[in-house]
């Protein structure tokens, strides 16, 4: 199939009313999920429990809740729908400069296989099963770990976790978001761009934790010092003024679920 047959056929899903409304709709669930783990945060900072502060640990609180288990179906659908609006705009870039082209494709494809990768896990959980994310990252360190050259791709993953969340840290800071979506006008512009830099930096730091201790792992050849979203976030509780770090980055995921359902009504599909 050649490149401009798989151009047209992406503008002409890109056009689809029905494929617009569920790709809006897992911005919602995406800021379900994000919304849910800041509770959790903000909960253990204030040593009240709540869980796991991370996907699973999500997961898990939505499945239990009433109608949970139709809850989940929806957030499956919605995240494989934004996936594949992800795939679509990687063939449907224009623009005179080929490496900015390149740049964008790979920036698209990375979400895309976050959001399908979210949506895998969901499934499980929607087909009554379930997973832990801390156990998975700490599993998928102590095989890189043990292959060779594993401590070396550790490390990258690290870097590269961490150069993730420092883009957000910079998106949020920079309030390069506002690019994503028609900002409303007046008072109610302000408190979205203001939802946007609380949440875009409170995950940027999330994550950035979360690829230190990655590099951690590697550089201590101890794959239990991975523990992914739920590990970084609890570290912080030992720390010097911890909890109160921990509860501020709570509240700024639960700042970017509002956001990202903001998005859902103001994002830029055309």
């Amino acid at each position: 199939m050649s490149d401009g047959v798989v151009a047209k056929a992406a503008r002409t899903a890109k056009r689809s009313t029905t494929l617009r409304f569920l790709a809006r709709m897992g911005y919602v669930v995406n800021g379900l999920l994000h919304g849910v783990i800041g509770a959790i945060a903000f909960s253990l900072a204030i040593g009240a429990g709540g869980g796991e502060a991370d996907q699973s640990g999500a997961l898990s609180k939505l499945a239990e809740a009433p109608g949970g288990a139709a809850l989940l179906w929806i957030i499956v659908v919605g995240l494989v729908a934004l996936g594949l609006w992800q795939i679509i705009q990687i063939f449907v870039i224009v623009g005179p400069d080929p490496k900015r082209k390149w740049a964008h494709r790979i920036r698209d494809f990375g979400k895309a296989v976050a959001y399908l990768a979210l949506a895998a896990i969901t499934f499980i959980f929607a087909s009554g099963g379930s997973t832990n994310s801390a156990t998975s990252t700490r599993d998928f360190s102590a095989t890189l770990i043990a292959a060779p050259g594993g401590v070396i791709l550790l490390i990258l993953v690290g870097l590269a976790v961490g150069g993730i969340g420092g883009y957000f840290v910079f998106k949020g800071a920079t309030k390069r978001f506002t690019d994503d979506i028609v900002v409303p006008s007046g008072t109610a512009g302000g408190i979205v761009v203001t939802l946007g830099v609380l949440g875009y930096v409170a995950k940027g730091v999330a994550l950035c934790m979360v690829g230190i201790l990655f590099v951690i792992a590697a550089a201590t050849f101890n794959p239990s010092e991975a523990t992914g979203l739920d590990g970084a976030l609890k570290s912080l509780v030992a720390l010097p003024y911890g909890a109160l770090i921990l509860a501020v980055i709570g509240i700024g995921l639960i700042a970017y679920a509002v956001y990202c359902c903001a998005r859902a009504r103001l994002a830029r599909l055309s």
